[in-house]
């Protein structure tokens, strides 16, 4: 894995492009752990996440399912670990944008659909190949893709394990933007929202996942807002409001 940050953005990328960045059970560790340590970074305003070479992820690395996902109890933690990974990406209260090129398959599908937005390469192919696995795929990434696409598309993804195209993706809302140069986009739409208040960000990220997933806490929302609105951003906001400028937030 490997971490940069540039002007308030952070790009995390799998790297391990000679395996198509299949992910290890060390990886989805290791990307929960530093997604928890980038939303504590009040530099970071928000993060890309990507894939080194031609390839976003092919997914789990089925390869080390002997070791690390045998039976019952190793597929608990397993499972465990794929959603520390992921429930980081989703919970930090920045935006996370997931460049996807190449495959974008099972668990790497997953990580995409973690994120807020999911920028593709036009040749990018997506699938969840679970079903020739015997694998069910968690609860937490089923949830994430019906909320995306759609219960009658989940299924479809779900039950065929078939692969589809960027344009698939596009028009079912598996992706929101497709391009020849989707970093070059990612980057420009992230440099857009560091100007933005990202106490208003962290606390309609919260209420709209939290709708969306049936989890959510009106104390919790309440905080939040109650947060922003006795903040210094809130006076900056007014007073550049005010004076016909551009805000300058600090995220206090």
């Amino acid at each position: 894995m490997l971490c940069a940050i540039e002007a308030g953005i952070a790009t995390v990328t799998l790297n391990r492009p000679t395996l198509r960045n299949s992910v290890t059970f060390a990886m989805w560790r290791e990307v929960g752990d530093i997604f928890s340590k980038l939303g504590r970074d009040r530099s970071v305003r928000a993060v890309i996440l990507t894939g080194a070479g031609s390839d976003f992820s092919a997914g789990a690395d089925i390869g080390e399912f002997a070791s690390t996902r045998d039976d019952r109890a190793q597929s608990i933690a397993y499972e465990e670990a794929v959603d520390h990974g992921c429930n980081e990406i989703a919970n930090i209260a920045k935006p996370v944008i997931a460049v996807t090129s190449g495959y974008c398959l099972g668990g790497g599908a997953h990580l995409a659909m973690s994120c807020d937005f999911r920028f593709a390469h036009d040749a990018a192919i997506f699938g969840i190949p679970a079903a020739r696995l015997s694998i069910v795929y968690g609860v937490q990434a089923t949830r994430k893709l019906a909320a995306l696409v759609g219960l009658t598309e989940a299924k479809r993804i779900l039950y065929s394990a078939e692969r589809f195209d960027a344009a698939r993706a596009m028009k079912t809302g598996f992706v929101d933007h497709v391009s020849p140069d989707p970093m070059a986009a990612a980057r420009a739409f992230a440099e857009q929202l560091t100007r933005n208040a990202p106490l208003t960000i962290a606390g309609a990220k919260y209420i709209l996942n939290e709708t969306a997933f049936g989890t959510f806490d009106a104390t919790q929302a309440a905080g939040l807002i109650d947060a922003a609105s006795d903040s210094n951003d809130y006076r900056e906001g007014r007073a550049a409001f005010a004076e016909k400028r551009a805000p300058h937030f600090t995220g206090e």
